[in-house]
């Protein structure tokens, strides 16, 4: 479904990014480990066409992702939930998810439709959705992330650290919901930190250090990785 090939992005002199190829198949849960820093939200970025690549290919099923805009990006289906929730804290829930179909307003049937799927996958959107998205708690703030990035109906859904700054039960509810995202057909790739929580639902993941992948594999072998264990996980 996605592709990348020898993808560079700079900003400036600085090479953010270095010759990163990988492959994310439909239907698949990928998830891209990496401290601070390492270059996940810019790899993000770059698919999301926010920022351009250097050099590399960027390829989502039949189309050529580098130079597309990034409404054109996300009405192709690829989707991001950025990193830090990104709400408009004075909008009410039910704005802030309406916003996610912009790129969808002429299909009213079709975004009341997807509301109805949002608002089951997170029922308690439902009781606060006239409430400013800026009073809700740290876990709710991020089901209405997730919930507006749905409402852009993704084919690839790109979840950048979903788990930060969340209590660990609300991590928990956090990483099954989006198992279940993904069990209903949406192909996700999931920046994490939080490696154990996030190997335990994918079927593969990347390693990212200073801007390169460095490791790759599916979920039993990292998660029997020394290397991965000791410096994401914990001996």
């Amino acid at each position: 479904m996605l592709q990348l090939e020898n993808v560079d992005v700079c900003y400036g002199s600085f090479k953010a990014l270095t010759d990163i190829s990988m492959t994310v198949d439909t239907g698949e849960l990928v998830v891209l480990l990496g401290a601070n820093g390492a270059g996940k939200t810019t790899l993000f970025n770059a698919i999301s066409g926010l920022v351009k690549p250097a050099g590399g290919d960027i390829r989502f099923e039949d189309k050529h992702l580098n130079g597309m805009k990034p409404s054109a990006v996300v009405s192709s289906g690829v989707v991001q939930c950025a990193e830090g929730r990104k709400l408009f804290p004075q909008m009410s829930v039910q704005q802030n998810l309406m916003m996610g179909a912009y790129v969808h307003r002429r299909d009213r049937e079709g975004n009341k439709k997807r509301l109805n799927e949002v608002l089951e996958l997170f029922p308690i959107l439902e009781d606060k959705a006239n409430q400013p998205a800026g009073s809700l708690s740290g876990g709710q703030q991020q089901m209405v992330a997730i919930g507006r990035a749905m409402m852009s109906r993704p084919r690839l859904l790109m979840l950048d650290e979903p788990s930060l700054g969340l209590a660990p039960l609300v991590v928990r509810q956090m990483f099954e919901t989006i198992r279940q995202i993904n069990s209903l057909g949406t192909t996700v790739l999931l920046a994490e930190q939080n490696a154990f929580a996030a190997l335990k639902i994918a079927d593969r993941a990347y390693v990212m250090e200073n801007g390169r992948l460095v490791m790759e594999g599916d979920r039993e072998a990292m998660l029997g990785n020394e290397e991965v264990r000791k410096a994401y996980i914990g001996a």
